[in-house]
């Protein structure tokens, strides 16, 4: 067998995009998503994996910037699109495309690579951690009421360039306070406000909502469509939250109660929230929220283990002596030092003796604040060089707040 790792070139896109769409059991027109979907993608980092010459895997990836904790906003890699032909599993095509991204990541000066992992068991061995949480809320309209009153006011808009803009503010106000956010890229809000033709799917078709505050100022947003269901010829229709961000916690409040209060509707449904969502202390019935399909989110990799940890933000100080082990690089460990404080902190290369080895995948998992560092060092080992280290190390990374990343890609 004769495997090449390479970039994938024009006129191979619709083998590409067939191999692609075959792994994941999916039939589309493959010539007109081929067609639309070359421009979008970053050519240089669209990689296939060719055995024989035919293509067997696919891999890409598009730079992005991750917001870690403080609110520091680091380059990064958004991996998709991960695939091998159902006839080459178990022939090392994955690992040789992970390698050949891998140093891409680390020649871009990108400190992270993240991913959504389709199926859990693949990606911790190439270093990634669950470093998000996600989940669905379901809200019962008809067993509720909310705390307190409007304190703004909630327009319907029709989807437009315009409102696209408005949009794509709020959204970047919103992220670069969000810890495990990252930006978006460019397309897909035409896509999202259904501005597009989707190429792998039918068109969005839902509604947009802006909430404006007091002086009129656009401070939060949510996106919707609805679930048409009747019973004994009464209304009960689900409205689907596809996505709403607030810069504000009366502009958040306003826009759920606005949604909870459409008529015809019984429940509102919204997936990919986070766990720790404040949805149900709006409620004069906290129970009826209900919370679902809990689960990890994005996964993140750390390249860049001194930079990332000096660059976030903590909330206590402490010393400690970290080892990392990356089993890409297994016979060079890093070791840092890491100074932290809640004003600013330092992380040098050292040699001293370290406090505490972990793998990579561990930290890439506690990183943002949302992991347990103890829960995390579970399915790849630790070594704890001094007592107490482990413990310390998890309350250094730690944070009040639990990240969370509402775009999937």
């Amino acid at each position: 067998m004769t495997l090449e790792v390479r970039p994938v070139r024009e006129d191979e896109a619709v083998p590409y995009v067939e191999a692609l769409s075959t792994a994941f059991l999916d039939r589309p027109d493959v010539e007109r998503v081929a067609r639309e979907i070359w421009p979008l993608w970053e050519g240089t980092r669209t990689w296939a994996a060719l055995v024989d010459g035919r293509i067997c895997g696919t891999f890409r990836s598009w730079p992005t910037e991750l917001t870690v904790p403080g609110g520091a906003r680091l380059p990064a890699a958004g991996v998709s699109a991960v695939t091998v032909l159902p006839t080459h599993r178990r022939r090392g095509i994955l690992r040789a495309m992970v390698s050949t991204e891998h140093s891409a990541i680390r020649d871009h000066g990108q400190v992270f690579g993240m991913l959504y992992a389709a199926e859990y068991p693949i990606y911790g061995r190439f270093g990634y951690g669950p470093a998000c949480r996600e989940s669905t809320w379901t809200l019962d309209t008809e067993r509720t009421h909310f705390h307190g009153t409007r304190t703004g006011t909630v327009e319907l808009v029709t989807p437009s360039q315009e409102v696209r803009a408005t949009l794509h503010g709020v959204f970047e106000a919103w992220r670069l306070r969000q810890v495990g956010e990252l930006r978006r890229r460019e397309h897909s809000w035409d896509f999202e406000l259904g501005l597009r033709e989707e190429f792998w799917g039918p068109r969005w078709k839902g509604f947009v909502a802006l909430h404006r505050d007091e002086t009129g100022t656009v401070d939060g947003y949510a996106r919707y469509h609805a679930e048409e269901k009747w019973e004994q010829r009464q209304p009960r229709n689900t409205l689907v939250l596809d996505e709403l961000h607030a810069l504000t916690d009366a502009a958040n409040t306003d826009l759920w109660r606005f949604l909870a209060e459409v008529d015809w509707v019984s429940a509102v449904r919204a997936a990919r929230r986070s766990p720790s969502d404040r949805l149900p202390w709006l409620l004069t019935n906290a129970r009826a929220a209900s919370l679902s399909d809990v689960g990890d989110g994005m996964w993140v990799r750390i390249f860049d283990v001194p930079r990332a940890l000096e660059a976030r933000r903590y909330e206590r100080a402490g010393r400690i002596v970290l080892e990392v082990v990356d089993r890409e690089r297994s016979d060079r460990p890093v070791r840092v030092e890491l100074e932290a404080g809640i004003e600013g902190s330092t992380c040098r290369p050292t040699d001293a003796a370290p406090d505490l080895t972990v793998d990579v995948a561990a930290l890439g998992a506690a990183y943002l604040g949302g992991t347990r560092l103890q829960d995390a060092v579970l399915p790849h080992g630790v070594d704890e060089h001094r007592d107490g280290a482990l413990r310390d190390a998890e309350a250094l990374l730690r944070t009040a707040d639990e990240p969370w990343c509402s775009t999937f890609f």
